[in-house]
């Protein structure tokens, strides 16, 4: 049985090509993923150790100058010098590194800020005994040693094309300052890695930038000859300020190490769950084939049967041949998994995201998934065809060449598929009332009503093109009929079939249309609470220096300003979160709807409240009410207006003069600004003057606040719609798959319409037109699963997001359509010339 299996896998090499090539890519895809997962994890772990090599101890320490506690306060912002020389003067402590970190952002030429932000560091270069920082290597100059003077990264350098002696301009979160450039070095620092850029200053500019002089946030020990880590950890824990704790090198590089492994685990699932449903896509196709393949040779297993092949053997053939084929798919796609893996490398680093240099990892772990699944799925696929292969009757079988389905096993199969279905439809209407709360027991519902509508396919696919079926007799005549009726002749093939492209849909349109509806929520939620021209704030997220306000205020052309400044407030025992703001600017700024009192209140002793807080508190206009300030002085406010709710401002608004005496720093989230004329690019500049053409303030117009969310969404979108774009390769191959064993099944059906008259173009019209129904007819099956799901998930999310209703983006949904008809097309092309080309009388006499 083994031979006539390895015979029969050697006899179908075309046919049986489709299934290797579905089941080799989502094995790429698997071995891939874990490759290129385990490569990135290897490559930073190394990295993470290097960087730790020759610390003995890290400390780090905790700012608690805004402690509540003033036994806190007294501890200080950090490490001081007295501690450090402490730790200097122990025992076996050859040196200690002190070290301060904020942000710092580089200017190219043309003043935009060079790195995204998030990842722009500033810290202080620590020369030892040697003069050299063991952190970091010179490639050109050296390491700042007076306080006008810094050091760039070697990429950061690069891309602003700067040299040794050249000025460069650099923004803190204070005014932008004129350095000297000193050097340009190396590092293994995560920041820089990561796309950023780093910049180095003097211990004394570092501290009076980020800290205060003489302290430091960390500092590392390293240990003399003979002295063991954790001798040191113990000597140098007894010394430490109670807002410092201390680890070994070896602890802090493991700690670093699960760390990176936690957040490449999010992508390793991701990108693991878009394997699991190319491989899911695969598993209609490869039932198509051996369905197929089974019922071609039903005639040559009756035989066998009748000449003593019992139904197990029978059984075990056909899983062999699936076996050797999952085999073969599995290796090949493994191999196309390390150039995946290899791909995706180089991509990241295409976008700026350094992968620190390391071997490609190939483990067992990833050799064994591949294989395994590659085969297990395979198998699993083939499984019920051989089960059908062996329940066919030896006399049965040699008198009919193909088996039909019983009208039982129908009955059966669409019985248990509504069951399913309904459950599934259950429990997705079920989690959409629940909301936010019901999101597992939706994707449960979402799972069960996809499994149901898959095993329902063959049923509705009479209904559904028997509906498009006058439109195809009128429109191509002959061709149009013979195709509508050749797509219901095998529901079962025709339904799996549509399943590949209706997976791959539902998807890619619930996707679709919550993206859309979330961008059109977003957009119309700005357009609705926004008057301002412009919004300034810092590109790391971090708050803005006063003296950004006060610049904005003096900048020609600007009618007013406010900012939105975070203030918490405490009252009754609980904080509520305020935005400080300009009387008199902030509804020139921003629109708001009062809706008792007036908000010009606020330029004196008053509050104003958004009117959801106002309801649930239980306050009205005129109330007093007791607030307490972060200094811990109270005062009595008057609630002086009551507004409907801005998304980009807090719930209670008070004036700045009556914030700013009691906050010990201002944290302006950012500044708002509305110019005499509107938006222009001459008003823009004149901003950005104002701002000293500061690279670390960004400056975004209302489209630009639009872009920036829309921009996101899009961006998730095209990952994956890439992603998906495998899966609906496989239903690709599965349209193919199906027509080509259609024609090979009616040879002598079309002999004998070539016979009566259908010409080769007629002939080749015909499949192609098969190919569009069942590609349209899977596309609509899956668009409208779809945009059911993306309502059901809508309604989880719709309190989160104001003004949120679903919005259906029709020119994508027939884009989708367009896309499935051509996929039909394209599918037919090999299928449609191998039926034209059809000898007649060879196609008459076939059995």
């Amino acid at each position: 049985m083994f031979r006539t299996a390895l015979r029969t896998v050697l006899a179908h090499k075309a046919r049986l090509l489709m299934t290797v090539l579905a089941v080799m890519l989502g094995v790429a895809f698997v071995s891939g993923t874990l490759i290129f997962t385990d490569t990135l994890g290897s490559a930073f772990r190394n990295q993470s150790s290097k960087s730790y090599k020759d610390v003995a101890v890290s400390v780090t320490s905790y700012d608690l100058r805004e402690s509540d506690d003033p036994e806190d306060r007294k501890a200080g912002p950090g490490l001081g010098k007295a501690t450090m020389d402490r730790i200097k003067a122990l025992d076996g402590v050859a040196s200690v590194t002190g070290r301060v970190v904020g942000f710092a952002g580089v200017a190219d030429p043309d003043g935009k800020l060079i790195g995204d932000g998030w990842s722009n560091t500033g810290s202080n270069f620590s020369p030892g005994e040697n003069g050299k920082d063991p952190a970091y290597t010179f490639t050109d100059g050296s390491g700042p040693r007076e306080d006008g003077r810094i050091a760039l990264d070697k990429d950061t350098a690069a891309k602003g094309e700067y040299k040794v002696g050249d000025t460069v301009r650099v923004a803190t979160n204070g005014p932008v300052k004129e350095y000297t450039l000193s050097g340009v070095f190396t590092t293994e620092d995560g920041a820089v890695n990561a796309g950023g850029s780093l910049v180095l200053f003097t211990p004394e500019v570092t501290q009076k930038l980020y800290l205060e002089p003489g302290y430091y946030e960390s500092a590392t020990v390293t240990a003399a000859p003979g002295t063991s880590d954790a001798a040191l950890l113990t000597a140098v824990e007894k010394l430490l300020p109670k807002n410092a704790e201390a680890e070994t090198g070896d602890a802090l590089a493991e700690k670093q190490a699960k760390d990176i492994e936690s957040g490449l685990s999010g992508l390793n699932q991701m990108l693991l769950a878009f394997a699991a449903i190319a491989l899911f896509v695969g598993v209609f196709l490869i039932s198509n084939t051996f369905t197929m393949l089974v019922a071609q040779r039903t005639r040559e297993l009756a035989l066998m049967r009748a000449v003593g092949a019992s139904r197990k053997q029978v059984k075990r053939s056909v899983l062999v041949e699936a076996t050797i084929v999952g085999l073969i798919a599995s290796v090949i796609g493994f191999a196309l998994g390390l150039g995946l893996a290899i791909g995706l490398r180089g991509l990241m680093d295409s976008f700026g995201a350094k992968i620190p240099a390391g071997p490609l990892i190939v483990s067992p772990v990833a050799i064994a998934a591949a294989l395994g699944v590659g085969v297990l799925i395979t198998v699993f696929a083939a499984w019920l065809p051989a089960r059908r292969a062996a329940k066919i009757p030896p006399v049965a079988a040699m008198s009919s060449v193909h088996a039909v389905a019983t009208t039982k096993s129908l009955v059966v199969r669409n019985s248990i598929g509504l069951t399913i279905a309904l459950l599934g439809a259950a429990g997705i209407l079920t989690g959409a009332n629940i909301g936010s709360d019901g999101r597992f027991i939706l994707a449960a519902g979402g799972f069960l009503t996809m499994i149901g509508v898959i095993v329902l396919i063959p049923l509705l696919s009479r209904p559904v093109i028997a509906l498009v079926r006058p439109l195809l007799v009128r429109v191509f005549g002959v061709s149009g009929k013979l195709a509508s009726q050749n797509a219901v002749r095998n529901p079962r093939r025709t339904g799996a079939t549509a399943s590949a492209l209706a997976i791959g849909l539902t998807l890619v349109t619930a996707l679709t249309v919550l993206g859309v509806t979330i961008g059109q929520a977003i957009d119309q939620m700005t357009t609705d609470n926004i008057k301002a021209d412009y919004m300034a704030s810092m590109a790391n997220g971090s708050p803005l220096d006063p003296s950004a306000l006060s610049a904005l205020e003096k900048a020609p052309g600007v009618s007013a300003v406010s900012p939105q400044q975070g203030v918490d407030l405490e009252i009754k025992g609980e904080y509520e979160s305020a935005s400080a703001v300009t009387p008199g600017d902030i509804e020139k700024v921003f629109n708001l709807t009062t809706v008792s009192g007036s908000l010009g209140s606020l330029s004196g002793n008053a509050l104003a409240v958004a009117e959801d807080t106002a309801k649930s508190k239980g306050w009205k206009t005129g109330d007093t009410v007791q607030v307490k300030y972060t200094d811990g002085k109270t005062a009595d406010l008057e609630i002086g207006a009551i507004y409907q709710g801005n998304e980009f401002l807090s719930p209670l608004l008070i004036s700045q003069d009556l914030a700013n005496p009691h906050e010990t720093k201002q944290f302006i989230r950012e500044v708002w600004v509305k110019m005499d004329g509107g938006a222009s690019s001459a008003h823009e500049q004149a901003l950005v003057d104002a701002l000293g053409k500061n690279p670390a303030i960004t400056l975004m117009d209302q489209q630009d606040i639009r872009n920036q969310t829309s921009g996101l969404i899009n961006t998730a979108l095209n990952i994956m719609y890439g992603l998906l774009a495998m899966a609906l390769i496989i239903a690709v191959l599965g349209v193919v798959n199906t027509l080509a064993m259609s024609v090979f099944e009616r040879q002598q059906e079309i002999g004998m319409l070539r016979a009566i008259g259908l010409d080769r173009r007629r002939v080749k019209r015909m499949i192609r037109l098969e190919a569009v129904v069942i590609s349209l007819f899977g596309a609509v099956v899956g668009v409208g699963l779809g945009t059911f799901l993306a309502w059901a998930v809508g309604q989880t999310i719709k309190n989160a997001i104001p003004g949120y209703a679903l919005f259906m983006p029709w020119d994508r949904i027939a884009l989708f359509l367009v896309l499935a008809a051509l996929v039909g097309v394209l599918a037919s092309l090999w299928p449609a010339r191998s039926a034209a080309k059809l000898n007649m009388l060879t196609a008459i006499k076939t059995e």
